[in-house]
């Protein structure tokens, strides 16, 4: 997918590769395992303008966390540019906005870290989640220019809502990014609000100390959004050799999905992507029996990508196709030998990993923690034990496995649990389904799913804030030009990747020409 600036053409967004999980399909009926990758660039340069309400609470709980929530939200501001716009809201039993939107000048930058600091927490304020989220939305809904723009929410609280039901606010337009932070919030209901969202996510902040890392971590990503409203359409192909009986996608994402019934194109909306980032899709194509009699590269499906980027809809690069070799006799080749297969594999054992963390999680919350630890402990010797068609053990990602291994630490008690466990698996369970960077609790969070350099570089930043908050922090612009200064290709990286790949399939088409004529 390309986006034209200036005379040149950016690729931003577009689908990296299809991966198979065999090799071939037999001319009888068959079935095919297949992953398309959609991959983000690497390169911040070009970038939506962020428009970001911060919804804080300031109940009487958060008397002793003021400071720390002052010093993320000074963080937050000192990275904001003149194209980003920043909007407060506070609540306690009731909210207020504190300002409208507001582009992130100089001047700004000094109203808002003013206007900060004066925050104090109210003496007897209860937790009115509801009415703060709407008082957000209401700001977010009443933006006069969108073109271009990102509206993302960051809602920080840390207790338990004692006024109205937040459950029941319409969130479904926006992105709301929810932080639990301390171990008394209702970490399930801030991981209700955000995956209702469009595309938001829960973090953990249990112990209710380091703000400014977690917020740092979802503020590198959206300081680098590249594509906006995306989505991968699958068209089966019915026209030639009508090989195509039925298109499925597996489960095991929060995205949401469509079919029309009546040309079968499915439609998957992804929202946001930050530079850096990837999407995976895992779908079953199911193979009817081929009138052929001899083998033959069969047309599948047609995959596209469109997004949004600076005002403009991207849908003009050609689709990719999604073809298997259909072979008389598919025990002549062996499946799952090949590096796209390994990878198919990886993402089908993290899916499953997803899977047993949120099975994990409901038995813990019906009190079996016996059962939990031994569903986890399972996951794990499963991950350790995944064997590849060619008979080599899979290479398990270190993360996920200590993922795993800090979540049965986690579930060992019922006051543990409680009090960081939960709010561990429902960031874990988000991250996997987002496909997104969470923090899944505290400073000592070292599993880094989904990061993008962006979000690693501001947790050093961030956390060397925290030390010293009288620091000046970089801003965005200044943070690109390091980027480039470090990877000057970073800008034409996208569009090199692309050619090459278009070259490797144009070679390894024509060997297969070559060898059915042979």
């Amino acid at each position: 997918m390309c986006l034209y600036t200036a005379g040149s053409t950016k690729s931003l967004v577009a689908i990296n590769q299809v991966k198979y999980l065999k090799d071939n399909a037999a001319l009888t009926v068959d079935t095919v395992t297949a992953e398309v990758e959609i991959k983000a660039t690497t390169c911040t340069a070009v970038r939506e303008g962020l428009d970001l309400v911060a919804i804080l609470d300031v109940s009487s709980r958060m008397a002793t966390k003021m400071d720390n929530l002052k010093n993320a939200m000074k963080f937050v501001i000192m990275k904001l540019t003149p194209v980003d716009r920043l909007s407060i809201v506070i609540f306690s039993d009731g909210a207020a906005r504190l300002n409208p939107l507001r582009s992130m000048t100089p001047d700004a930058h000094k109203d808002l870290i003013a206007l900060v600091n004066g925050l104090k927490a109210h003496a007897h304020g209860g937790t009115n989640i509801r009415v703060g989220l709407e008082t957000g939305l209401a700001v977010v809904t009443g933006r006069a220019n969108t073109k271009a723009r990102t509206p993302n929410i960051f809602l920080v609280t840390d207790g338990m809502q004692t006024i109205s039901n937040a459950k029941n606010v319409d969130a479904s337009q926006v992105a709301i990014y929810t932080f639990g932070f301390g171990n008394d919030s209702d970490h399930n209901l801030l991981s209700d609000i955000a995956l209702k969202s469009h595309g938001g996510l829960f973090s953990a902040v249990p112990d209710g100390t380091n703000l400014s890392v977690p917020l740092s971590q979802l503020l590198g990503g959206l300081l680098t959004v590249v594509g906006q409203d995306l989505q991968l359409t699958l068209t089966p192909n019915k026209d030639e050799g009508d090989d195509v009986d039925t298109i499925v996608v597996a489960p095991g994402t929060h995205y949401t999905q469509t079919v029309d019934p009546t040309t079968g194109v499915i439609t998957i909306s992804f929202g946001t992507i930050f530079a850096g980032e990837s999407r995976k899709v895992i779908i079953t194509i199911n193979l009817k029996k081929s009138t052929k009699k001899t083998e033959y590269d069969a047309a599948l499906s047609e995959a596209q990508t469109i997004f949004t980027a600076q005002g403009k809809v991207h849908n003009h690069m050609a689709p990719r196709d999604i073809t298997i070799l259909r072979v008389t006799n598919p025990s002549q080749l062996v499946p799952g030998s090949s590096d796209t297969s390994r990878e198919l594999q990886a993402e089908l054992a993290r899916r499953a990993e997803a899977d047993a963390i949120r099975k994990a999680r409901l038995l813990a919350d019906a009190g079996n923690l016996d059962g939990a630890r031994y569903t986890l402990v399972n996951a794990q010797n499963a991950l350790e034990d995944v064997v590849l068609s060619d008979g080599q053990k899979l290479v398990v990602n270190t993360l996920l496995r200590a993922e795993l291994v800090q979540l049965v630490k986690l579930m060992d008690s019922k006051v543990i649990y409680e009090s960081k466990g939960r709010a561990y698996a429902l960031a874990s369970e988000a991250s996997h389904g987002r496909q997104r960077y969470a923090c899944r609790g505290g400073e000592d969070d070292d599993v880094r799913l989904f990061s993008t350099p962006r979000m690693d570089s501001y947790l050093e930043q961030a956390k060397s804030f925290e030390k010293d908050p009288t620091v000046t922090v970089a801003s965005a612009d200044e943070d690109v030009k390091k980027e480039v200064e470090a990877n000057p290709l970073a800008a034409i990286s996208g569009d090199l990747a692309l050619y090459l790949r278009t070259a490797i399939e144009a070679l390894q088409g024509m060997r297969r020409i070559i060898a059915a004529k042979a």
